[in-house]
């Protein structure tokens, strides 16, 4: 199965069934400061439901995504480019974009444009980054599935972003024809490696 068709779960945003034990140890294994104040939803809310000054996050953004707070300028960056809300990101897409951010980062700074090169933006219900077929694969073996992803999320303080988000309206995604920098130092030199994740610090 291709990149593309990572498997992610679609339709109605489903109300709240995952355990709070779990959600404690996230807190707890990514050292969350108090003054976050990450929420274990109540017992009905859904994804759209974070206080006024908080934000949605996904539990598979950590141990399956490598995501981690506060976030990084390039994820900041990422997010203002394409001008979207981090709560419309699915776990498989947060895994593409830390991946390609570690990675380059083994040889020069990440940027936006470089990432463009070898992902296009598009709508898939949820904004997501499928491979750009004329650019070579870098993430090798990729998760094939995030079960029950959307059922899996928490409030915390907006502020563990460092950027002022929107919400985008669920639009239609131009195909992006971009040139293939094949001969750049900086592309050659990032090859196709697996997704790694970054040792687990939570306790069970």
């Amino acid at each position: 199965m291709a990149e593309e068709e990572t498997q992610v779960e679609e339709g109605p945003l489903p109300v709240l069934k995952w355990d709070q034990g779990i959600f404690e140890q996230i807190m707890r294994g990514f050292r969350f400061p108090p003054e976050w104040d990450a929420q274990y939803p109540r017992q009905g809310q859904t994804v759209v439901d974070a206080p006024q000054g908080y934000i949605t996050l996904f539990e598979d953004f950590f141990p399956q995504g490598n995501f981690r707070l506060r976030a990084t300028e390039f994820m900041a960056h990422i997010l203002h480019h394409y001008g979207f809300h981090i709560s419309q990101m699915s776990p498989p897409d947060m895994a593409r974009v830390r991946h390609f951010e570690f990675l380059c980062r083994s040889h020069e700074i990440p940027t936006v444009e470089k990432f463009r090169v070898f992902y296009q933006f598009r709508n898939i219900g949820f904004y997501s980054f499928g491979n750009r077929g004329s650019a070579k694969k870098i993430l090798l073996n990729p998760s094939k599935s995030f079960h029950d992803w959307k059922q899996k999320f928490f409030f915390i303080r907006e502020e563990v972003v460092p950027i002022a988000m929107i919400f985008r309206e669920l639009d239609t995604i131009e195909k992006e024809e971009l040139p293939i920098p094949k001969g750049a130092d900086w592309y050659l030199k990032l090859t196709e490696t697996p997704m790694c994740p970054i040792v687990n610090t939570i306790k069970q």
